[in-house]
């Protein structure tokens, strides 16, 4: 979905250059006359009133590994009232001896059509973070700013004012890179956590394709926090060392997890397993995405019959797309710690082995084999999913670009019709840069000019515009009528995402299960110094 950087299509970047010369290069969803109309959905300021937990994952301007999670409270009227943020990169110098900081000022902005922009002031400096609303508690993120990108959610938070009520089990996904070198690194486990806020359980590691498993114990009490401020809990035997972890609870059956050691750069989700501790029956919609020396992601549905496994999948390989390809292979029985399986494939790329473990947000899923690392999620695909005549829709995107291996995140609205659909996306994209030397930052028209059908597996295909120009193509599986998981599909770039129905007066329940977003690739770069 990269208009500045194809080296296929002249058109796209001279639309892209024409943009940037009419377009003010500020951290927001553009302001010149030249961006898009909204499509009037309802949203307004007051559609964002309350405590909300935020996220968002993926690189710095130079190249580090960035992550960001916190908690912000918005006052319905376009001011940031206070809030708790956490940033880290590895490219600060000097580097912040505490993680968690009290957001000092801000405000935000909501559009009609549920896109909007919050700028947060605190010691970090200032970030300003694009999304999307779907309803009044829920959103999806990316960073929109020059201090990097990346990709996450926004979700309203549910006080909880004891560890007694978040006691229970949990399973657990976070991504980001190695303390060593930077190379891609993942880890899927599961734990249960009591009301003293003692922890054990289990993990599997993916290190740049060197895998393993092993037990995780508690390293010290965990710990709520007051407030917006985020719980702690440190671990003393996780992927062979101490770390520390801050964690943002959306309610008890969701929390947002950032690690803070600095001994590796990791973030993702835990859900909890209270009624969702076995693999449902029926198809899985899923995607994956990772990779080593080069992306790669895949998306598909898939089927758990006792210790058989089958389905489709769909891979984008660095820009080769093979589609409807076979999935077969065997599952071991459920494990005692967590309902861990592993699945070993017979027929299935990218992968030859996953562990997955159930939860409330789905499978969470792990490559555990020697020729690569993806990480992804499967949700269960409910009967009778259709695509709205006349829906809205908001759409995330994060992607990798196949020509210089820089990353791009998208926040989209559109609207369907039966002719197409219509809409504007915010891009950030890493590749191209300004006078500046930061990434730029953009508004431009979404189209596509044949109606999203589904087939009868709940798989839908797309290929989009801007003005004349082609933009992105995408494969999206139906998790139902208002979740939908993406795969992109053209040989610009490889990218997963997500899009969701939009209702401003219906909320929908903070912890609804959403697609988990994984940057496709990590880069293993030199750390470049950011001053804060």
């Amino acid at each position: 979905m990269n208009p500045l950087a194809s080296t296929k299509c002249a058109g796209r970047l001279l639309m892209a250059l024409a943009a940037i010369v009419s377009i003010l290069l500020i951290a927001g969803c553009g302001s010149s006359s030249s961006t898009p109309t909204p499509n009037p959905v309802g949203f307004t300021l007051a559609s964002l009133t309350g405590t909300y937990v935020f996220s968002s994952e993926g690189f710095d301007a130079g190249g580090n590994p960035l992550a960001v999670a916190g908690a912000v409270v918005a006052s319905g009227t376009g001011s940031i009232t206070g809030g708790t943020i956490d940033i880290i990169d590895p490219g600060f110098t000097p580097i912040p001896t505490t993680a968690a900081q009290p957001i000092t000022s801000g405000s935000y902005s909501v559009n009609s059509d549920g896109r909007g922009t919050a700028t947060l002031t605190s010691s970090y400096g200032t970030y300003t973070f694009d999304f999307v609303l779907t309803s009044t508690s829920h959103g999806l993120v990316s960073e929109f700013d020059g201090n990097g990108d990346g990709s996450g959610t926004l979700d309203l938070q549910t006080a909880v004012t004891s560890l007694t009520g978040l006691a229970g089990p949990y399973a657990f996904s976070i991504a980001g890179s190695d303390g060593s070198n930077l190379s891609p690194f993942a880890i899927v486990g599961a734990f249960s956590l009591d009301a003293s806020g003692d922890v054990t359980g289990f993990e599997d590691f993916n290190d740049n394709a060197v895998f393993g498993s092993q037990a995780l114990v508690t390293g010290g009490v965990a710990t709520l926090g007051s407030g917006t401020g985020p719980g702690t809990i440190p671990v003393a035997d996780f992927d062979g060392g101490p770390l520390s972890f801050d964690f943002y609870p959306i309610d008890a059956t969701h929390w947002k997890l950032i690690e803070t050691d600095y001994n590796d750069f990791l973030a993702g989700d835990a859900f909890t397993q209270t009624g969702a501790s076995s693999i449902p029956t029926g198809p899985l919609a899923f995607t994956m995405s990772g990779g080593i020396s080069s992306p790669i992601a895949a998306g598909g549905f898939i089927t758990f019959s006792g210790t058989s496994v089958g389905g489709t999948a769909d891979v984008n390989a660095d820009g080769t797309v093979v589609t409807a390809t076979t999935i077969a292979g065997t599952a071991s029985t459920p494990g005692s710690v967590g309902g861990r399986v592993v699945v070993s494939f017979t027929d299935f790329n990218p992968a030859t082995t996953l562990v997955v473990y159930p939860s409330s947000g789905g499978l969470l899923m792990l490559e555990t084999d020697s020729n690569n690392l993806t990480v992804g999620a499967a949700l269960a695909q409910q009967a009778g999913a259709t695509i709205g005549a006349t829906q809205a829709y908001g759409l995330d995107l994060a992607a990798f670009n196949t020509s210089g291996g820089n990353d791009e995140d998208d926040i989209a609205q559109f609207t369907t019709s039966s002719s197409g659909f219509t809409g504007t996306v915010d891009i950030n994209d890493n590749f191209f840069t300004g006078s500046s030397g930061n990434p730029v930052l953009t508004s431009v028209a979404l189209s596509d000019t044949t109606a999203l059908t589904l087939d009868s597996t709940g798989r839908c295909q797309a290929t989009t515009a801007s003005g004349s120009s082609p933009f992105v193509s995408f494969i999206c599986y139906a998790v139902s009528s208002n979740t939908f998981l993406l795969l992109e599909t053209d040989s610009n770039q490889i990218g997963v995402g997500t899009f969701e129905s939009q209702s401003s007066t219906a909320a929908a329940a903070a912890a609804h299960p959403v697609a988990f977003m994984v940057r496709p690739a990590d880069r293993s770069r030199a750390i470049k110094p950011r001053k804060r």
